[in-house]
């Protein structure tokens, strides 16, 4: 092998493997973050991740030195309401779903938004797929699955969130950058804290309680946000798309490991038919120049 091809060959494998790590991070702090369930809900883990986090973003990329033109503020203030809400209704999603079921649902989102860009042909392949694996994870019927329906109808409505969350944060952070992030959550935080704290109670007093919670704010924010910073400039769009279309597995597998849940064989086959249906939307989408770092929740 050649000097030059080695030297290609590595600048490519270092970011995907850095997407990976910050994969594996963000489904491992959704396992911590629903370990803590039992101690302070679903509300709580959401107002600590979103206030915690919001510090760290902060410290990250120092967005007061940002400037904020009249015209472009309504696309960030939707863009942090829109992260806001999709953290909160999936982790009242987690409530009653396995992770990697929860993941699945939630990823219709963004793949919805991936469909929708391009209507040829062969998208409605893309969308059958999605559409099976929906209807073997989503109680239905008699007899399909076990899931259960308000779970499902917040992971769905978390899906919705992140497509928004996308739409918006693509023409925010055109404004004003990487930036962009941290101002959205605060901007989620100062809607969402509140309302969680309210929820919770003094069970958010708990000061055994915090250094869990800043594991899960560094897991699911500080580190695979950084990460993602390195890596997307240097990997083509598509296999950024399609890497993070192993999401839902990686979730699933988070979900084994770190708190004993197992899916049926119906429901993996179901995953996996969202996967191959995101996969498949990603590798036949029109590439884009740019890419935006759209963490999830």
């Amino acid at each position: 092998m050649s000097l030059s091809l080695k030297t290609k060959t590595s600048a490519t494998l270092v970011p995907v493997c850095l997407l990976i790590v910050a994969m594996i991070s963000i489904q491992s702090g959704a396992s911590l973050a629903k370990s803590l369930f039992p101690l302070i809900g679903a509300e709580g883990i959401t107002t600590l991740r979103l206030g915690i986090g919001t510090l760290i973003l902060f410290i990250i990329f120092r967005p007061w030195r940002m400037h904020f033109a009249a015209g472009n503020r309504l696309p960030l203030l939707i863009y942090g309401l829109s992260l806001g809400a999709m953290n909160y209704l999936f982790y009242l999603s987690l409530r009653t779903l396995p992770l990697g079921i929860a993941v699945a649902l939630e990823f219709t989102g963004p793949l919805a938004v991936a469909m929708f860009s391009s209507r040829r042909p062969v998208d409605f392949l893309w969308v059958a797929l999605a559409i099976m694996g929906l209807f073997f994870l989503l109680p239905l019927g008699e007899g399909i699955g076990s899931i259960d329906s308000l779970g499902a109808v917040y992971a769905l409505g978390a899906g919705a969130c992140w497509a928004i969350y996308i739409i918006f944060g693509q023409r925010a952070g055109g404004d004003h950058g990487p930036g962009t992030v941290a101002v959205g959550s605060l901007i989620a935080a100062i809607v969402f804290c509140p309302i969680g704290a309210w929820q919770t109670g003094s069970a958010l007093l708990n000061a055994d309680i915090l250094p869990l919670a800043l594991g899960v704010a560094i897991l699911s924010t500080a580190l695979p946000y950084s990460l993602e910073i390195i890596a997307l400039p240097k990997i083509p769009a598509r296999t950024f798309g399609t890497l993070m279309s192993l999401e839902p597995a990686l979730a699933a597998l988070s979900g084994m490991i770190f708190l004993n849940e197992h899916l049926s064989g119906i429901q993996w086959m179901a995953l996996s038919a969202i996967i191959m249906a995101s996969i498949g939307a990603t590798l036949t989408i029109k590439p884009k120049p740019k890419i935006e770092s759209l963490p999830q929740a």
